[in-house]
């Protein structure tokens, strides 16, 4: 038998090496569905938002986004019991707890995938923000900036909690899966956003703070809720004057997979499972939709952001800032902010509601401004 030459031995040596490293790529391709299950694509789906005339061009937006990479984040929602000592107390007991028979449901059973959005693109201090704007954010004078209103220390009433989507609802029971066609809608105020905005409502009047609390219901037809929404809210401000804050409360949808399953967001605080939030400022340099005051509701918001994160760490996904106006236009202590997904259960949102309040209590009072 002839031996074989230098060249020959690299080339049998290089053959059996790449067979190897193929089947070890099978392998771990099986592996790795395994654990997907159902052909899980990392896309989220934000629920549509209709746009006021004459505010925006288009009725209707519908955003795709890419989720970050799942690497970087916990298996686990974290738990936040070992907060700062400044953290206000949460003594939250949820009331009259709802109960859902799924004997009334016969579509398919799709998955719930309890997932914590965390950093993602512009990333400062202890929180993230998704900025889809041409606009450089200086940080540091937005956090240090006054809010550009002031809340006074009387029993007027200075805080608007309102829903363009009232009827905006979530999961009841957590089991790990929902049904095709389970309705995430509600006129039930027990049930839809008015639940979750009366936790707020609660938190802020516990802090001192006077509110006011408007459960109409605008979305019966999507399109024009927001036209809707914005005479409710004219309407409150002709009774309460003293208004200052007017905060839009929604939850998003966010579905994989053709949407053959969905993600709720969740963080843990005190050994109790939340709804994490998604805080939304628009953007508005020419004064195109009205928002000449964009700054300060910027500065509101990324206070917002910030101080949620120092009280309960891992509560907000990163904040949106973008080219849009809503009901933004209004005033400049105006925001959309997007509480947990509809896969969520409304227990987990209420939670939400309640630390949600103790956050805004915080920066209304002046707490949100940081010293840099």
């Amino acid at each position: 038998m002839k031996k074989m030459d230098k060249d020959g031995i690299i080339n049998l040596f290089a053959s059996v090496l790449g067979g190897i490293l193929c089947i070890v790529g099978i392998v771990c391709t099986i592996v790795r569905v395994r654990q997907v299950d159902t052909g899980l694509s990392f896309e989220l789906m934000a629920s549509s938002l209709s746009m006021p005339q004459g505010a925006v061009s288009a009725e209707t937006v519908v955003e795709n986004k890419k989720i970050v990479s799942t690497d970087n984040l916990p298996t686990n929602p974290t738990d936040n019991a070992k907060t700062q000592n400044s953290t206000p107390p949460s003594d939250y007991q949820e009331e009259n707890t709802i109960t859902d028979d799924e004997s009334n449901y016969s579509g398919e059973k799709y998955p719930v995938i309890e997932q914590h959005f965390g950093k993602e693109e512009n990333d400062y201090d202890n929180f993230s923000v998704k900025n889809t704007t041409d606009y450089d954010i200086d940080y540091e004078y937005f956090l240090s900036n006054d809010l550009g209103f002031h809340i006074e220390k009387n029993n007027e009433v200075q805080v608007l909690i309102f829903h363009t989507h009232t009827t905006e609802s979530y999961l009841i029971n957590d089991n790990g899966y929902y049904f095709t066609d389970y309705s995430f809608r509600s006129e039930d105020p027990n049930r839809n956003m008015v639940a979750v905005g009366e936790e707020i409502i609660k938190s802020l009047k516990k802090n001192g703070i006077s509110a006011v609390h408007a459960t109409e219901i605008h979305d019966r037809t999507y399109t024009g809720s927001y036209d809707r929404s914005e005479q409710t809210i004219y309407k409150y401000l002709e009774q309460y004057p003293n208004i200052k804050v007017i905060l839009d409360i929604h939850r998003d949808a966010v579905g994989y997979d053709d949407e053959r399953g969905k993600y709720k967001t969740a963080f843990t605080y005190n050994g109790k499972k939340a709804a994490q939030i998604m805080i939304m400022s628009g953007y508005d340099p020419d004064n195109e939709y009205g928002l000449g005051h964009w700054k300060e509701n910027l500065t509101f918001a990324l206070q917002l952001q910030h101080k949620a994160e120092e009280l309960y760490p891992g509560m907000t996904r990163p904040l949106y800032f973008g080219d849009f106006a809503y009901n933004m236009f209004i005033n400049n202590g105006s925001l959309l902010i997007e509480v947990g997904t509809e896969s969520n259960t409304l227990s987990e949102a209420k939670y939400t509601g309640s630390l949600l309040g103790n956050v805004l209590s915080e920066v209304l009072r002046g707490k949100g401004k940081v010293t840099v």
